[in-house]
């Protein structure tokens, strides 16, 4: 935390997160706190503004969350948003309702005075489309606060006290939805706040790099769960350019991973990049523990444990070796554990972060903690890795497990990577790998009949999944065209022996999620 710092405090909003990344994409750090953790020794780090997000609860209880009273006696700007400018409200001596104003989805609101958060983006007597979202309502303004902006549902749609720069907006400027909301926060960081857009991914790489070397002191060993994607490269590259030959990479076979994936990565970082590597083939003890078993949960906390009790025996081969480094991403740590212990929803765990015991020997060492998918990908570019790894399609941790809804067995496994790598390869060909965000094929638990050469089959099911996304947060379906997905099918069903049908999957995110486990 420094005075080049937007500290946001978390109520459990499902879109805090878009709070960071729009801050992020014009040069402003941000870090997010949950209401829950320390606030008033996170505001004593002197942030240079403070946000307040939106949050599933009502301030009209008086068992939900607020904010620190230090968070309004630090004197720096504050910008409450949907539930942070109820609660801001409430707190300062005004009044917040339920009742029958509620708004949800797009709202135009009207600006009824001049305002540094508006600046030149809102002039006074326009009228602007927001997204709102909200039950609750501001009822009376605690003084010094005046009105900035309406709307039918919502008189106080954005307040302001100037004299002591607290602002707050019912409706949500982060989502994509409301037009112009990017340049009113970058109002309140650069012109409010006073801040400079000067956070970028290379100030993040040598500020990772001190961190590493800090953590890690100067004779700590690190090893790394490498699995050749995008996440775990990135990290490999950053703590090897810290701390040099005393990162070790493990990288664990263990029978769940794409076709020839191995081969590749054995191939760039034992050679290429000449960092210590470790391959262990582990199928054996992975597909038997995963034997039987159906829950997608069990399958992920299983591979978690499994990857963790080979990496504290290779870690016991090398001397010193006290820290075990991952890829973790945020998307991975708000869907796991509700931003590190917030008022979030958990929505299923993940292999990193979800499925790691307690009695853990090694200390985690995790620098993309705090990064979005595309951040990491920049950071990669400026660690000089190469473009095929750095724009490469995500690809999970428990790997193929969560691709076969159902019993694993290696027979799955075999179909599964070649119907995967048809379809890859049809992508690739037709020119569209890089507009997706994330393709892949799904072995479904089901099959059905089918004719095949005048005979009777009885075979699996395939689903095929392509989505476009910039975070992995929300995902929309990639439009393919029927005659693409007729096919990418008709090569399935000819070249993989045991799919006889194919479907596609049109589900955005949400509700589903982008993996089907």
């Amino acid at each position: 935390m420094s005075r080049q710092t937007i500290l946001i405090i978390d109520f459990g909003s499902q879109v805090t997160q878009l709070i960071a990344r729009r801050l992020r994409e014009i040069g402003i750090y941000t870090e997010i706190l949950p209401s829950t953790a320390n606030q008033a020794e996170a505001v004593a780090k002197q942030p240079a503004g403070i946000i307040l997000s939106g949050g599933p609860n009502s301030v009209t209880s008086a068992d939900t969350p607020r904010a620190d009273e230090a968070v309004f006696a630090a004197g720096v700007p504050v910008l409450g948003i949907c539930y942070g400018q109820q609660t801001m409200v409430a707190q300062l001596g005004g009044l917040v309702e339920s009742g029958n104003s509620r708004e949800f989805g797009r709202a135009e609101i009207t600006i009824a005075s001049s305002s540094p958060l508006f600046a030149n983006d809102w002039p006074a007597a326009s009228a602007q489309t927001v997204w709102m979202s909200h039950g609750d309502h501001v009822a009376e303004l605690p003084d010094g606060f005046s009105v900035i902006a309406s709307s039918k549902g919502a008189p106080f749609a954005a307040i302001a006290d100037e004299t002591r720069r607290y602002y707050g907006v019912q409706f949500h400027p982060e989502v994509v939805h409301t037009e112009g909301g990017i340049a009113l926060l970058r109002n309140f960081a650069l012109s409010i706040c006073g801040m400079e857009a000067s956070w970028s991914m290379a100030a993040y790489r040598a500020q990772a790099i001190a961190q590493i070397r800090e953590q890690v002191g100067p004779e700590g060993r690190v090893i790394c769960g490498l699995s050749g994607g995008v996440d775990s490269s990135v990290a490999a590259i950053l703590i090897h350019e810290a701390i040099g030959e005393r990162l070790t990479c493990v990288f664990v076979d263990h029978g769940l991973l794409r076709k020839g994936e191995a081969e590749e990565v054995v191939s760039l970082f034992g050679k290429h990049y000449n960092i210590p590597l470790i391959h262990a083939e582990a199928s054996d003890m992975f597909l038997g523990r995963l034997a039987g078993v159906s829950d997608p949960e069990q399958k992920r906390k299983i591979i978690g444990n499994a990857f963790i009790e080979l990496f504290d025996a290779e870690s016991a081969k090398i001397e010193g070796a006290r820290f075990l480094a991952q890829g973790t991403l945020y998307p991975d740590v708000i869907e796991s554990i509700s931003a590190a212990g917030g008022n979030h929803v958990t929505i299923k765990s993940h292999h990193n972060v979800g499925g790691l015991p307690e009695d853990m020997k090694l200390e985690l060492v995790e620098p993309l903690r705090m990064l979005f998918k595309d951040e990491v990908r920049a950071l990669g570019r400026e660690c000089g890795l190469p473009e095929s790894l750095v724009s490469r399609h995500p690809f999970p941790g428990p790997g193929l497990a969560i691709r076969i809804p159902g019993e694993i067995t290696k027979d799955k496994l075999a179909i599964l990577r070649e119907a995967d790598a048809v379809y890859l390869d049809e992508i690739r060909q037709a020119g569209l790998y890089d507009e997706i965000w994330q393709a892949f094929a799904v072995l479904l638990p089901v099959k059905t009949v089918g004719v095949m050469g005048d005979a009777r089959s009885y075979e699996y099911v395939c689903a095929l999944r392509a989505v476009t996304s910039t975070d992995g947060m929300t995902a929309d379906v990639y439009p393919f065209d029927v005659s693409f997905l007729t096919k990418v099918a008709t090569r399935i069903v000819n070249e993989v022996k045991g799919v006889n049908r194919i479907t596609y999957d049109i589900t955005s995110k949400p509700p589903g999620t982008i993996e089907w486990e």
